[in-house]
């Protein structure tokens, strides 16, 4: 069913006679004078005579009811008799209050005679009743009117004395009873007739008008009565329109009535508790079950017996039913009737303006409760409506939600009113019992709730009106969860909302502006459009709805939070637009009017009710492709530059600060990229005299850029600050491509002092900010903008780096959200080039992030946790980002010094270089205690960037590979001694050497030189697989420098020198052992102490046969060379010739010896053991297995993001996948969009991270395959997009087909036949030296250990990610991600991947070219990443590298909050110790230096 059927305004005029009943009579008149027809014949004769009879007759009727003793059958046994004690019950309703008791018993007795319309009738109802009840029954109830109307001769004031208060409770609770009584019947009573239903409902409506017509007395009978007759009368109606649809005279009387009783608050009340219960059911049938259910609470207020038909009819009349709200806002009309004037008249003082009754002081919060009731129905049409108890609704009891405290007005100290609150308040008023908390728990639809104060002001008129703030500020609560406020898919068309409720809305959003007067009583069809330079104007005459004299407390602006609810509820309706749905154009005329009045700016520059309510419900205002809503630019920016930078903002309503900022924020994110979109277009006007001069979009770009800096400089919201943060690197990214596409710079504008008054202020600020934190800056007097053009991306960049850099270290390092969205956009920003611009910049950027790891490292250890680390983490991360894009940063000495600095402190903990006056430590004197493994990987792996990638990459391979593309396979086909044809990798294997180095560095030795090198050199090539990859190297012993060993000589024979044919004569010399003088010196007996040798000779026989023996065997000697010497005079000696040229030299052995690794001077025992090299058994049959798993094994962070475009309406997966089939069927702007993501690659040859685990890092592999017909350009199979840097690397997927799920299975990844290792295993069994740079800590100086993991290839890094391109942007709530997932295999899987835990990027094309970002993705700590913001509108330029990086910064977040996510470098690390311990070859020294001479 379609919300047209109920397309009927209720026109009205001067009179309000006409409409939709302007064809039928109203019973008006009957209802008021009602008694006169049903007077008692008593009435005839004496009051006392009368009296006396009454007393009597009704006493003794009441004894037999059974109240104070059992009942007993009625006497009366005909009608007459019936009929005559009637007159006397009638009679006594009417006597004066103060017989309570008389009438107390007239009423018992009719109650009890009622009870023959119910099933069970008791035995005290007379015999003439029970045969024709519903006679009878109607004769009652008109009997029932006196108890309800004053007495003749009193008036209603003498109540205001204390004498009467006690008298008018009594009278109260009697009329509950009667109440009660009749709704009980109306219930339970299956008899009752057409005629009869007809009579009750007069009946309410006669007592309802003679209490509530006139202006409301405080604390007299209506004023207590006043809730409780309003509710009887609309529930009996409601079970009269299931049981016997009541007449058209009837609701055209109701009508009429309830326009009379508009000053009640009540009558809201119960008008918006109808109102919403009937709405609750009409969705029910009118977009089935799957469409939000509206709870109310009151599932019992709507009868079940009530068809559709009777549902829809009910609830249009009812919602009509107190005409046009707006009246509410204009005294001059409420006060237009027969009672008020009557009050007028009768004022002691002569005639009085009925405006001035103080009753009508309650008007503005009466207008506000009927906005928020209409505001409730829209919202519920939305599918946005949140649970609503009944007290909320009806009384306007408080929200939980609501903690501020009210604002009270004094009033007049009230007696406790009879019944108490919590009868009135109970929903036992129907006959069955029920709960007040019942069902749903106290939560509120639209904010349309308030406290008990203000129920009490409400119903209480003061002498002196309650302000507008007073009375109605706890009713204004905008502030609800975003969250959950998620339109239904399936809700109405804006038309058709606007046809039930705009002219209602638009009338209440114009109140209090100069242009109300000319859309009073307009239908939207009377509005003439008149293009007259691009004003609107409107074809009705002013009207006089102004009274000039009017009571403070109802003056027009009072109605503001009315107008307020009003605003939010428009921007609601059209926020709710959906892809290619057209609005009228009369609807967005008037609204954008209205926007622009709610949103002007006063004097006083405070942020009043409407702006907040426009704001709060605007979020998507910009996002949904309404026509001309960019008209209103000029608008909602002067209305962000009041709200957003100011951090004491202050606010009339009670809306959450935090949600204002964000709904702001949402605005801004939405309007960031309109300056360079739009440019020069001149923004025009909305109606005549609204501006001085017309401004274009590019004059607006300096403002919008001040508002994204002063709102982040405010900002504390986590959340808010995490979305400003993502609209900061937008307006960088997008200035920088602007300039670098179009290679202009953007003119300086009048505004640009602006800027840079902003740039200063925040320069000041946060040098305030940085003071008081222990960490000096030298440079924190903010950047010199002075010769660049304010609004350039050079601008921008140099802001940007200096605001977030200090908030970075001054109020953001606490917060592991912000503080990871502060580091992406430095990351971000360190990838802009941008021309021109200072090396200062990004020295003072990667200083500021130094001193970032610093203090967090520094902070005591009870703040030590995961989330700090995590920081500590990116922040090294983001380190590394500005170094590999500015390697110019490390020639200088200081900014490389401080890199190394807190490099050393990541990887040890401290720094060797301590604050000034400490002693200096040394490496080796150091105890190795960083602040935890993930801090010393993320330190290890900064280190080894800037000594192996930083102004190297990318390298000769390219940037699909860091490692060099060489293997031993590669390397033997270009050895001389090799086949060329080579390609076994075990044969390959068995030509080298294999060598571990310090435990995580594994050499492969090749001592045969390669076949393009003919020098005869000691060559040596070694492919060195080390944590961060593998290189290939070869090396020669040279004595020469290459230049000077250019000359080579190879021949045979060098030939003899030249002989010296003047030989030199040799002189005689004889050897002297002793000086000369020696023979002079006289011998003493000292000298004969030593024998001569004949004496001992003499003396020793042994000695002399030894001697002579000697003696012999020299003589022997001596003749047997004076032979030889005679023999070789003869021989001719041969030529002397140079030994030939030596090939092998033992390379592996002389480098390894020259580098150091041979170390065999050590002495201890132990040191012997602990070997810095370790030989590995190439020769066993699974060493190829694990050489092949570390070199699949990246060194690098790999991704993989999988691309679908989703047409209108698609909902299957098989259609999603297809459409890339057809390319010319599907948007080129999607097209051009995943080409920028990266650069294509073929699958087949591709050295890097393809997408899939089977097709990544091939060595050497060549493209052979042909493409599949039946295949898209970038599915995976032949080609995708790649992007890489020397940190991480991405595949962009485009499926085209859904593999089935045993296919996928078989494919996956399965880790669970690797080998388990533990790292402190090997640390315990090879201790180092603690002077290296080892990737082990020592034993006894670290206590951290990792955990025990298994050496997974890739664990916790099977993130999902889904870029989505939607044609209608509705399509993103049914997206089929879980059969997409069927073709989002990578190879990676270990288990199933929940929906839940997928992320989405969607991206909706508008009308304009821009683009809408939609993210999903699960709640997590560390959220959804940067730079995109769910609800951002970017352009197609930048639109590439946001995407991609926000892909990136996904993953790594998901890798951040992984507990057992191990980096790419440590995983390589753990299977190099995993292959040491698996092929280590037991050797001593002696045995390793033998194994190195010998051949391999």
């Amino acid at each position: 069913m379609n919300l047209g059927i109920f397309n009927r305004v209720n026109l009205k005029d001067s009179a309000q006679n006409k409409g939709m009943y302007s064809e039928w009579t109203s019973l008006s008149s009957f209802v008021q004078n009602n008694p006169e027809a049903s007077q008692s014949v008593l009435e005839k004769f004496g009051i006392t005579t009368s009296k006396e009879v009454t007393l009597s007759i009704v006493h003794h009727l009441a004894g037999n009811l059974g109240i104070s003793q059992p009942p007993e059958p009625s006497p009366l046994l005909t009608d007459s008799e019936v009929q005559w004690c009637m007159e006397v019950l009638c009679y006594g309703l009417s006597l004066p209050l103060t017989e309570h008791e008389a009438i107390k018993d007239c009423v018992n007795v009719y109650c009890e005679w009622l009870s023959a319309l119910l099933p069970n009738v008791k035995i005290c109802v007379p015999k003439p009743v029970c045969d024709d009840p519903n006679l009878y029954a109607r004769k009652i109830i008109k009997h029932f009117h006196y108890l309800f109307i004053p007495r003749k001769g009193e008036d209603w004031s003498f109540l205001y004395q204390d004498i009467g208060l006690d008298t008018i409770n009594r009278q109260a609770v009697l009329c509950h009873r009667v109440l009660r009584t009749l709704q009980q019947v109306a219930h339970e009573s299956s008899t009752l007739e057409s005629s009869t239903w007809e009579s009750l409902l007069l009946f309410l409506l006669a007592i309802n008008d003679t209490l509530l017509a006139p202006p409301t007395v405080k604390d007299d009978v209506a004023d207590q009565l006043c809730e409780r007759v309003l509710s009887v009368l609309f529930e009996v109606w409601l079970l009269a329109c299931a049981q016997c649809f009541p007449s058209p005279p009837l609701w055209k009387t109701l009508r009429e009535c309830c326009m009379n009783w508009r000053h009640r608050t009540a009558l809201i009340e119960q008008w918006n508790r109808v109102n919403l219960a009937l709405t609750s059911k009409l969705l029910l049938f009118m977009y089935g079950p799957t469409f939000p259910e509206l709870k109310i609470g009151e599932d019992d207020l709507i009868p079940s017996g009530m068809t559709n038909d009777c549902i829809a009819q009910s609830w249009y009349r009812f919602l009509n039913t107190i005409g046009n709200p707006v009246c509410l806002t204009k005294p001059e009309v409420i006060s237009q009737t027969q009672k008020f004037l009557q009050f007028a008249i009768s004022q002691n003082g002569g005639v009085t303006d009925p405006c001035h009754h103080p009753s009508l002081q309650a008007l503005p919060l009466i207008f506000l409760k009927a906005m928020k009731g209409v505001a409730g129905q829209v919202d519920a049409f939305l599918g946005i409506a949140q649970p609503l108890s009944w007290e909320a609704m009806v009384m306007g009891v408080g929200s939980d939600k609501i903690k501020e405290p009210v604002p009270t007005v004094s009033t007049p100290s009230a007696h406790s009113p009879t019944p108490p609150a919590q009868r009135r308040l109970a929903k036992s008023f129907s006959v069955a019992p029920s709960s007040v908390t019942k069902g749903i728990p106290k939560t509120s639809l639209m904010g349309l709730t308030s406290s008990r104060a203000s129920a009490n002001i409400s119903n209480s008129v003061p002498s002196s009106g309650p302000s507008s703030t007073s009375s109605i500020s706890s009713l204004t609560s905008l502030s609800f969860d975003t969250k959950i406020l998620k339109l239904a898919p399936g809700r109405p068309k804006c038309n058709s909302i606007l046809h039930l409720f705009g002219e209602w809305l638009f009338q209440a959003a114009f109140i209090g502006t100069d242009l109300s007067h000319r859309h009073e009583n307009k239908r939207p069809s009377s509005i003439i459009m008149e293009n007259s330079k691009g004003s609107i104007t409107y074809s009705q005459p002013g009207s006089l709805t102004e009274i000039a004299d009017l009571p403070p407390s109802i003056t027009i602006d009072k109605y503001e939070s009315g107008r307020a609810e009003t605003l939010g509820t428009l921007c609601r309706i059209m926020c709710s637009k959906k892809t290619g749905e057209e609005i009228l154009p009369v609807y967005l005329a008037r609204f954008y009017l209205a926007v622009q009045q709610g949103l002007k700016v006063p004097p006083n520059r405070e942020c009043g009710e409407c702006m907040v309510a426009i704001l709060v419900n605007s979020s998507d205002l910009f996002r949904v492709d309404l026509d001309g809503v960019r008209i209103l630019l000029p608008a909602f920016i002067s209305a962000l530059e009041i709200v957003l930078p100011d951090r004491d903002l202050k606010l009339k309503s009670y809306v959450s600060k935090s949600d204002l900022r964000r709904a702001s924020i949402n605005l801004l994110l939405s309007v960031l990229v309109l300056p360079l979109h739009f440019q020069n277009i001149v923004i025009k006007e909305l109606h005549s005299g609204c501006s001085d001069r017309l401004v274009t979009f590019g004059e607006l770009k300096p403002r919008i850029m001040n508002l994204v800096m002063s709102a982040l400089q405010a900002e504390t919201d986590p959340q808010n600050t995490h979305m400003l943060l993502g609209g900061l690197f937008l307006c960088v990214q997008d200035s920088a491509i602007y300039e670098k596409v179009e290679q202009v710079m953007q003119p300086s504008t009048d505004s640009s002092s602006n800027l840079l008054t902003s740039v200063s202020d925040t320069a000041s600020t946060v040098s305030a900010a940085s003071s008081s934190d222990h960490h000096s800056h030298t440079d924190s007097l903010g950047p010199d903008l002075s010769d660049i053009p304010p609004d350039s991306a050079h601008a921008l960049f140099v802001r940007a780096t200096y605001l977030v850099c200090h908030q970075l270290i001054s109020s953001w390092k606490t917060d592991l959200n912000t503080s990871l969205a502060a580091l992406e956009l430095l990351s971000g920003l360190a990838r802009i080039h941008i021309k021109d611009s200072d090396a200062l910049e990004r020295k003072r950027a990667v200083k500021w992030l130094c001193d970032y790891i610093i203090h967090q490292c520094s902070r005591p250890p009870p703040a030590h946790s995961k989330d700090l680390h995590s920081t500590i983490v990116a922040a090294f991360h983001c380190c590394s980002i500005w170094l590999l894009e500015h390697p110019y940063l490390l020639r200088d000495k200081d900014c490389l010094t401080t890199i190394l600095d807190v490099a050393e402190l990541g990887v040890s903990g401290t720094k060797s270089i301590g604050k000034p006056g400490e002693e200096v430590k040394m490496k080796e004197d150091k105890e190795l205690k960083p602040v935890s493994m993930r801090v010393r990987d993320a330190a290890e792996n900064l280190l080894m960037l800037i000594l192996e990638q930083v102004g190297y990459f990318p390298s000769e391979c390219g940037p699909e590979s860091i490692s060099s593309l060489l293997d031993e396979v590669s390397l033997l086909q270009h050895c001389n001694s090799c086949p060329t044809d080579c390609s076994n990798q075990e044969k390959a294997v068995e030509k080298f050497r294999y060598f571990v180095s310090e435990g995580s560095v594994m050499l492969a030795l090749l001592e045969e030189p390669l076949g393009n090198d003919q020098d005869p050199q000691p060559t040596v090539t070694v492919l060195i697989r080390g944590p961060f990859g593998r290189h290939a190297w070869t090396m020669q012993l040279r004595h020469l420098p290459r230049h000077r060993s250019g000359t080579k000589y190879h021949a045979t024979n060098l030939g003899r020198p030249v002989v010296m044919h003047d030989t030199p004569s040799r002189p005689e010399i004889k050897q002297k052992y002793f000086p000369d003088s020696v023979e002079r010196v006289p011998q003493c007996k000292v000298d004969q102490s030593i024998p001569s040798l004949e004496s001992v000779f003499a003396n020793d026989e042994a000695a002399s046969a030894e001697t002579c023996k000697l003696a012999q065997l020299m003589n022997k000697q001596a003749g047997a060379e004076a032979c030889l010497t005679a023999a070789q005079s003869l021989v001719q000696a041969p030529e002397c010739t140079p030994p030939s040229v030596v090939h092998e030299f033992q390379t592996a052995r002389l480098f390894l010896s020259h580098f150091g690794l041979l170390n065999f001077d050590t002495v201890s025992e132990k040191e012997e053991t602990a070997s810095h090299l370790i030989a590995l058994d190439s020769s066993e049959s699974e060493f190829c297995r694990d050489l092949t798993i570390l070199d699949n094994m990246s060194s690098r962070t790999c991704d993989t993001v999988h691309i679908f475009y989703v047409k209108s309406q698609q909902t299957s997966a098989q259609d999603i996948v297809g459409n890339m089939l057809q390319t010319n069927n599907i948007c080129p702007y999607f097209l051009e969009f995943i080409k920028s993501l990266g650069w294509p690659i073929d699958v087949n040859s591709h050295p890097g991270w393809t997408g899939h685990l089977s097709t990544s890092w091939k060595i050497g592999a060549t493209s052979n395959a042909t493409q599949d017909q039946t295949s898209g350009p970038f599915d995976g199979q032949t080609q995708v997009l790649y992007w890489a840097d020397a940190c991480s690397e991405i595949a962009f997927v485009v499926p085209t087909q859904i593999k089935p799920q045993e296919a996928q299975k078989e494919s996956s990844f399965n880790s669970s036949n690797l080998s388990y290792w533990n790292e402190r295993n090997y640390a315990e069994t090879s201790g180092r030296d603690k002077r290296t740079l080892s990737l082990d800590l020592d034993k006894q100086s670290v206590p951290l250990r990792r955990p025990m993991l298994r050496c997974n290839l890739h664990p916790h890094t099977n993130t999902k990610i889904m870029v989505v391109w939607l044609e209608s942007f509705e399509d993103h709530l049914n997206v089929p991600i879980s059969d997409l997932l069927n073709c989002m295999n990578t190879g990676l899987e270990t288990s199933a991947t929940r929906v839940c835990d997928v992320l989405v990027i969607g991206l909706h094309l508008m009308a304009s070219g821009l683009l809408r970002v939609h993210l999903q993705g699960p709640v997590s700590r560390v959220g959804l990443a940067s730079p995109l913001v769910d609800g951002m509108i970017i352009n197609r330029r930048c639109l590439g590298p946001l995407v991609r990086h926000t892909a990136i910064n996904m993953s790594r977040r998901r890798r951040l909050d992984s507990e057992n996510y191990q980096p790419p470098h440590v995983r390589r690390r753990l299977k190099i110790q995993e292959i040491v311990q698996k092929y280590k070859r037991e050797m001593s020294p002696p045995e390793l230096l033998t194994y190195l001479f010998s051949k391999p």
